[in-house]
């Protein structure tokens, strides 16, 4: 530990011309904060202005409600984020904020959409000379329409996701265990929200598919173990016929991945801390393989990153992999390394339209099956749960049902 701490000293700091010690990041890290800052105010501005200042000419009394309103909303919101995801922890605060992200970013996204809009319709010349009628219908329109995807968004986030079926061909994969089910879960976030009863709702629903094997791909929880332990403790109560697997994501190294792991094992779980499990059916086997998160290593957390050859260690090449990788880009590696077939999750499938152009950036698929190389196929489940913003609009929550099928796909 002490060796880690003096690298991340000497990595921080730099001697300037006078020869004392000057921190390296303190530029990036303003320049970071004037980011932020800017962000924020552009996300907060464009709504203000399209609801009450774009030309809509509402009473004052409205103008002055509306802006105090606002103001009042992005002066707050970095507070009640540090609070509630800092070292606090407070899950009150947590809510308040993620709920005001998960908004501003709706009103903002449709803000956008509206004020387009106005433009056709100013170029079109419809409406004539339009004054502030044409603005105010622009303005109602957007707000029903973010009022109503976020009553909508909400209760697709807080529902028991609905069970997504489809047949995985894996050549490799022997006869004995053709029609093989695997049920995946990822990004359960267990949060500030209290989810104890959803948690226990989507046991029963994972219970009632009587699966093979039953996978968690990482991203439990927001919090530590002792924190979310009511949250979790139905997942002791899954069933499989075979195995069940979990992996760690990325936000478990913002807490306690190691408890995770060992608290997974304390609900009869395996965690797949870079190793594997064979599986037999029919006298047949498959490698039930998991790596943790590619942000492990950085985490400083020691024995953690994602290492694929120690998960795959003593497994027979000749047989199948199915491997989980908590983010869907380790594929690279996992094609690299002859993987049938990979399961993550991460994405949530964008969780908030149009939220998955962005998140398409960092990652090779948003979600559903794809092909990389010759052999490996990906899995990205859109997730069980949600993080942070309660809210999932046009990207479903999902339990997943993977039957595999050996042989190769028909056509």
């Amino acid at each position: 530990m002490a060796d880690s701490e003096s690298t991340r000293v000497e990595t921080d700091v730099r001697p300037d011309e006078g020869g004392s010690p000057r921190p390296r990041r303190s530029v990036r890290r303003r320049l970071g904060g004037v980011v932020v800052f800017l962000v924020l105010g552009l996300l907060f501005f464009v709504p203000w202005w399209t609801l009450f200042a774009s030309g809509v000419d509402w009473p004052f009394p409205v103008f002055l409600a509306g802006t105090v309103v606002f103001a009042a909303w992005l002066v707050s919101f970095p507070f009640l984020m540090v609070a509630g995801h800092g070292g606090r922890r407070a899950d009150r605060a947590a809510r308040f904020a993620d709920s005001t992200l998960g908004m501003v970013w709706v009103l903002f996204t449709w803000s956008l959409l509206g004020g387009l809009v106005h433009l056709v319709l100013i170029g079109l010349g419809v409406g004539g000379d339009g004054g502030p009628d044409r603005a105010r219908i622009v303005a109602v329109a957007v707000a029903v329409v973010s009022a109503g995807l976020l009553a909508w968004g909400h209760y697709e986030a807080m529902r028991v996701p609905r069970v997504k079926r489809l047949d995985v061909h894996v050549p490799r994969l022997g006869g004995g265990l053709d029609g093989t089910q695997v049920v995946v879960l990822a990004d359960t976030h267990y949060g500030p929200i209290d989810r104890a009863r959803w948690s226990q709702r989507v046991t029963e629903a994972v219970n009632a598919l009587d699966a093979d094997v039953v996978v968690h791909a990482g991203d439990i929880a927001d919090g530590t173990p002792v924190q979310r332990r009511e949250q979790s403790a139905p997942l002791g109560t899954i069933r499989s016929r075979l195995a069940k697997v979990y992996v760690t994501g990325n936000h478990e190294y913002f807490g306690e991945a190691q408890g995770w792991l060992d608290r997974m094992a304390e609900l009869g779980w395996e965690p797949l801390h870079n190793r594997h499990v064979v599986v037999e059916r029919g006298g047949d086997s498959l490698v039930l393989a998991g790596v943790d998160d590619v942000t492990a290593e950085s985490s400083g957390l020691a024995g953690h990153r994602a290492n694929l050859a120690g998960a795959l260690a003593e497994a027979d090449p000749d047989l199948p992999v199915l491997l989980v990788a908590h983010q869907p880009k380790y594929v690279a590696q996992a094609a690299a390394g002859g993987i049938d077939l990979q399961v993550s999750g991460h994405t949530h499938g964008g969780q908030i339209w149009p939220f998955n152009f962005l998140v398409r950036i960092d990652q090779p698929v948003v979600h559903g099956l794809s092909r990389h190389g010759e052999r490996t196929q990906l899995y990205t489940s859109r997730g069980t749960g949600f993080w942070g913003p309660p809210f999932r609009v046009f990207a479903p929550s999902e339990i997943t049902l993977l039957t595999l099928r050996s042989g190769p796909a028909a056509g």
